[in-house]
């Protein structure tokens, strides 16, 4: 392995004289975290609603009262009284309100009476989070309207108790495991594939050609230095990422070790894919518009951003093979829920096999010959 270790070391050596390829790599997984984290994570506030009384009785004015408790509590809602239903239907259709609360004439008579009575939500429906959230706050507010001002001293109805098994886990820290994984994918594209394709187009490939180095051991070499770039990335969005995110430990040393080996593992099923894409290619234009593909086709099917079970049959079929989905699943066990080994054994596995296997193929389709 003396001659795989000669690869290593320039590959390494190239690397240290590029800081920018080293920034440049981890900007995006982190600017991704940071803005993707809070711009999907947080509740929805200052939905602009427009209240219609057409009633103003003693129930209607209590349905008003509940509404401005919300909207001076959670600031969910920002009310907007109106006189003419027309109007406020009018400003909802120019996109001045978000939805219009009407209470109709006969709702205190019916509230009174107890027969059904009724309040009508019309809401903008092309913004399906606003309505629905919107919706949720105000059947929130009419169950509160409903209960019995004395409630029962032995409630009759069933009731759900939630026990919640770990602490609240914002979005930023769900979607902190696929920037790590992001991290490691943009290393071994950039410093893995990129630069072996250009040293192809260069004529540096040929250097290789003409001494008695093996194909295992050019790959071999191109493979782990690949692997501890990829590594280093990793390991650094992995603590910056923690401590923004708010992970609590994040420098904890068996989770540290742990991370470790998943990043390890990680890295070189990614960059014995991408040698296994890049053995054959010539052309140096098409890894940078295949990198965009494959960036949409493993990160997103892997559960990084939304649960698996939400997505169709084939996006599932996808994730089934997509190593990005068993390293996903690894860095959430360990930093969501600070799991050991056991609960990551199979991913492990998968990855360790997956990157044999792809190096295998890679090596086999290795061409000595120009």
């Amino acid at each position: 392995m003396g001659r795989a270790m000669a690869i290593i070391e320039r590959e390494m050596r190239r690397f240290r004289r590029s800081p920018m390829l080293i920034v440049m790599s981890m900007i995006m997984p982190i600017a991704q975290l940071v803005i993707l984290g809070y711009a999907f994570g947080g509740n929805v506030k200052h939905l602009k609603l427009a209240i219609v009384d057409q009633d103003h009785g003693v129930p209607a004015v209590r349905i008003r009262e509940l509404a401005y408790a919300a909207a001076s509590g959670a600031r969910t809602l920002d009310l907007v009284e109106y006189a003419d239903p027309g109007v406020a239907l009018n400003d909802l259709r120019n996109g001045r309100v978000n939805g219009v609360m009407t209470i109709p004439p006969d709702f205190s008579r019916r509230a009174l009476s107890h027969n059904e009575p009724r309040v009508a939500l019309i809401s903008d429906n092309t913004d399906t989070v606003v309505a629905a959230s919107m919706a949720g706050t105000l059947g929130g507010l009419l169950g509160v309207f409903n209960a019995p001002r004395t409630p029962p001293r032995v409630p009759g109805a069933a009731q759900l108790e939630v026990v919640e098994v770990y602490p609240y886990v914002p979005y930023i820290q769900y979607l902190l495991p696929g920037s790590i994984v992001m991290s490691i994918f943009m290393m071994v594209m950039i410093g893995g594939g990129i630069i072996f394709i250009d040293d192809k187009n260069r004529g540096l490939h040929e250097g290789y050609l003409v001494t008695p180095i093996t194909k295992f051991e050019l790959i071999a070499g191109f493979n782990i230095s690949g692997t501890i770039k990829a590594v280093l990335a990793g390991m650094v969005i992995l603590v910056i990422g923690s401590i923004i995110a708010g992970v609590p430990n994040p420098l904890d040393p068996m989770r540290i070790v742990r991370m470790f080996v998943v990043i390890s593992s990680t890295a070189f099923a990614l960059i014995s894919l991408m040698f296994l894409l890049m053995v054959r290619i010539t052309d140096p234009l098409l890894p940078r518009a295949m990198f965009g593909v494959l960036n949409t086709v493993l990160y997103f099917p892997s559960g990084a951003v939304y649960p698996q079970q939400g997505f169709p049959g084939w996006m599932q079929a996808i994730a089934v093979v997509d190593p990005f989905t068993y390293a996903v699943h690894a860095f959430k066990c360990l930093l969501l829920k600070n799991t050991g080994f056991g609960a990551i054994a199979y991913d492990l596995t998968f990855l360790l096999i997956f990157g044999a296997v792809a190096m295998t193929a890679a090596t086999a389709l290795f061409k000595r010959t120009l």
